[in-house]
């Protein structure tokens, strides 16, 4: 008989929507598992905005010392949440097949400022990447802090004087949460593996990833690879406003990424695609292009007021 496999996840609602998700998918093959419940850092700080809290992992973390210390066998994230480098000793067990990468935007009454680069009004988020591509896009709007698990940002923002604030689509369209006030935002460029969902397991625990491999998604592992390895050779934190999208069109790997200056001030983007699939390092070259055509000065600079 298959051992019983201890899935860890935070206590949110998507959290726990995405680790069924993951038990259904681990059923389907045979397998049997339990949910664990771990709070995480980001949870239980509520208050500082996630770029000021400034460790990667903040969400991620908890999960990682229950992990090593044999307390569950695989962890499910929001794969945007997961720090480039892995923990020593954990690896990626499957990603799966990926939902919505965009950035939805949820209004009060009214949306039509949106149409006025000029307007002025007060929108609510914790990114600091959904913040640097607004303020460039809307210089004269002002941003305020947003924090919590989806159900309580969505109440803030009714119970707000906000005209609305920032959600990823993927979050709020998995736990069928998506109000009917909202717009997808085209215009603006996602975080690196954003809508993709990560498991992660024991580099010494075998059963556990083979038990993962069967639902591993491989354009969609390739695709959040590439957005990754072009955040890690630029500036390697989730809280730093650096956007990047990769797709599979037509056999062909696509990827676009952007770096924005904390206020919206400056920004440079790199648009690249290459033909082949195999052992693919688009993500690091389109870092390195970006670095050489303006992205480097915005990077110098974001690194100086970390300091």
């Amino acid at each position: 008989m298959k051992q019983t496999i201890r899935i860890g996840t935070r206590e949110s609602q998507l959290a726990v929507w995405q680790a069924t998700h993951v038990q259904d998918l681990l059923a389907k093959n045979g397998y049997a598992s339990e949910l664990v419940y771990i709070k995480s850092e980001g949870d239980i700080d509520l208050q500082t905005p996630l770029y000021e809290i400034g460790v990667q992992g903040v969400f991620t973390r908890s999960l990682d010392i229950a992990l090593l210390n044999n307390k569950i066998d695989i962890a499910v994230h929001s794969m945007k949440d997961v720090p480039v480098q892995l923990a020593k000793g954990i690896v990626q067990a499957a990603v799966l097949k990926r939902a919505s990468y965009k950035d939805l935007f949820v209004f009060k009454e009214d949306k039509s400022f949106l149409a006025d680069v000029q307007s002025t009004a007060t929108i609510a988020t914790s990114s600091i990447r959904r913040k640097a591509q607004w303020l460039h896009r809307y210089k004269n709007h002002r941003i305020e802090n947003l924090r919590g698990n989806v159900n309580t940002r969505l109440r803030k923002v009714a119970e707000s004087n906000w005209n609305g604030a920032i959600f990823a689509a993927a979050g709020l369209e998995r736990i069928e949460l998506r109000p009917e006030n909202s717009i997808e935002l085209d215009w603006m460029l996602p975080a690196p593996a954003q809508g993709a969902i990560m498991v992660v397991g024991r580099q010494n625990d075998p059963k556990s990833l083979e038990a993962c491999a069967a639902f591993n998604d491989a354009n969609t592992a390739l695709c959040v690879k590439t957005e990754r390895d072009f955040l890690k050779a630029l500036l390697g934190g989730c809280s730093t406003p650096i956007s990047a999208l990769a797709v599979v069109e037509n056999n062909e790997l696509i990827f676009t990424g952007n770096i924005v200056s904390s206020d919206g001030s400056n920004k440079a983007e790199i648009k690249m695609n290459c033909s082949s699939l195999d052992d693919n390092d688009l993500g690091t070259k389109a870092a390195t292009e970006i670095l050489l055509t303006g992205g480097k000065e915005i990077a110098d600079c974001i690194r100086n007021e970390s300091k």
